[in-house]
């Protein structure tokens, strides 16, 4: 059998991580085939037509159904049959149901099954504690599947993201603010002058990662605002499931945060939280399952958790990034916390940008500190920073995706690292994120204040849901508008946030100034004012 490499799919140790044995020959793997387009993949026709949707004015925009992607741009009916017939040759099991819309199908098998086909040594790793499965080198593959298999998601079970959240440092930690307050998600959403909406009619999907909620401490919470508990609906994906842990320094707290902070901001729009396994291919099989979902058809993505670029293969960031570039054309706004370990994303001495947040098809949110005076009045704005031990907003430039058409215009700023180019700028957009200036939440009993760029996600994906009712039709893929003359020209607004910087280790990157920056992208948001602005693109 002759195989070919598959270019990107290289793995190799983290400095920390150790081999300590193969996986036992007769131990069932299971994996996630991504599989080419219908269309041919070289034209690149998915992005083209994402991005022209994206450019046309809103009331223009026809994008696609789920029905009318899947037929255009998913898997081709004869290329599912021909790889249940490379299952069949090879002694793999398709399980479950191929996902066309999505591309992908499940196939199962031996250890030593696997690694004869795609030409794999899968072993145990020891890493900071916790044991999973990986290889190092490539994936291969089988001659005959080169122009049918596009990538392979599940060979390795080694923990891909982090939650994007940052607890209300310890005293000591970090300088206290003269003026600051913790909030209600609610009290935010009236500083940012959020439209007088509900989100009725809008469907919000969360992805997690981890963790759970208890829906006693969602009534508890909900019922403390005197907000109506919004329709919240628990979706198990993959082997992933709503499993609070009791522990609110868990997972739990990214959780509660999303739902909460979402709920508060959008009570009239139906919640479907997405739980999946912390994996390249669990939070794959997340991205898509929400995505191409025609049950609940969120028109709308939270993601509050996320990895520095250099985590992941450059063959997976290619697969992540076209399963947003669906989303663009299907006109589902996502909305992707940009990190909370400022523009090293906790990877010092170089920079780094967090991705999913640096796909150039999702909305990046970045963090900002938020004083207000009487009334609830915005008094002062900067950008998030408590310094390398309490946390600070992610931002940079991207070492993989390219400047976007909706960005060639700013001036960017170059990235610190040695011969680094221009690249894809982060965040887009920003809002209150700083702990000390944080969210009031509810989680396993406990009342605690949070921050963390995971709490602006949710915060936009909610005032996305009211714009959607106010307009009458979805925002979409939001970044060319958010980026438009029309906006950015517009009175209030986004507000622009001048002052700080997200430098925790003396890189000099990066600092807020006027326009752009890679701390607090095009600002902060003045909803009733943005609504405005968008009724005239």
């Amino acid at each position: 059998m002759s195989l070919t490499p598959l270019i990107g799919s290289e793995r190799t140790l983290a400095t920390s991580a150790s081999i300590v044995g193969r996986l036992k020959p007769g131990r069932l793997v299971r994996i996630t085939v991504l599989v080419r387009p219908e269309k041919d993949p070289e034209s690149n026709e998915l992005a083209g037509f994402a991005t022209q949707l994206a450019s046309s004015p809103l009331r223009e925009r026809a994008p696609l159904s789920r029905e009318a992607y899947t037929a255009t741009y998913g898997i081709a009916p004869s290329d599912v049959r021909r790889v249940m017939q490379f299952a069949r040759k090879y002694g793999l099991r398709v399980v479950g149901q191929p996902n066309r819309g999505a591309r992908t199908v499940d196939l199962q098998g031996t250890a030593t099954t696997m690694g004869r086909v795609f030409g794999v040594e899968l072993v145990r790793v020891q890493e900071q504690g916790n044991i999973y499965r990986s290889y190092t080198g490539p994936i291969s593959i089988p001659s005959d599947a080169e122009n049918l298999i596009e990538n392979i998601f599940g060979f390795s079970t080694r923990p891909q993201v982090s939650p994007r959240i940052a607890y209300l440092p310890r005293p000591g930690i970090a300088a206290p603010h003269v003026g600051a307050a913790a909030f209600t998600a609610d009290q935010v959403a009236k500083a940012y002058n959020f439209p007088a909406a509900t989100g009725k009619g809008q469907t919000i999907a969360i992805l997690e990662l981890g963790g759970g909620a208890r829906v006693r401490d969602l009534v508890t919470y909900f019922k403390s605002l005197n907000i109506p508990k919004p329709t919240i609906i628990f979706v198990p994906v993959g082997g992933g499931s709503n499993s609070p842990t009791g522990n609110p320094d868990s997972a739990d707290g990214e959780v509660m945060l999303d739902i909460e902070v979402a709920g508060a901001v959008a009570p009239g729009a139906k919640i479907v939280v997405y739980f999946g396994l912390n994996t390249n291919q669990g939070f794959f099989r997340l991205i898509n399952r929400a995505v191409h979902d025609r049950r609940y058809s969120p028109s709308i993505v939270s993601i509050s958790w996320g990895g520095p670029e250099d985590t992941y293969t450059a063959q997976d960031l290619t697969s992540f990034n076209k399963a947003f570039q669906a989303a663009a054309a299907m006109g589902v706004s996502v909305f992707v916390a940009a990190g909370d370990q400022g523009s090293t994303d906790g990877e010092p001495p170089v920079a780094h940008v967090d991705f999913p947040a640096s796909s150039p098809f999702v909305t990046a949110c970045g963090g900002t500190r938020l004083l207000t005076g009487a009334g609830g009045a915005v008094t002062s704005e900067t950008v998030w920073n408590d310094g390398a031990a309490g946390g600070a907003t992610g931002g940079g430039i991207s070492a993989v995706f390219p400047v976007p058409d909706y960005q060639q215009n700013l001036y960017m700023p170059q990235s610190p690292n040695p011969g680094a180019g221009p690249g894809r700028g982060v965040p887009d957009v920003s809002g209150n994120a700083d702990p000390v200036t944080g969210y009031k939440i509810i989680v396993d009993g406990a009342s605690i204040v949070v921050g963390g760029t995971s709490a602006v996600a949710p915060l936009w994906a909610g005032l996305a849901a009211l714009i959607n009712e106010s307009l009458g039709q979805s925002l979409g893929f939001a970044n060319p508008l958010l980026y438009s003359t029309t906006v950015a020209a517009a009175p209030g607004a986004l507000y622009d946030v001048t002052q700080g910087n997200n430098d925790t280790t003396n890189l000099g990157a990066y600092y807020a100034g006027p326009g752009w920056d890679a701390c607090s992208g095009m600002g902060t948001p003045r909803g009733t004012a943005l609504l405005n602005a968008l009724q005239s693109t």
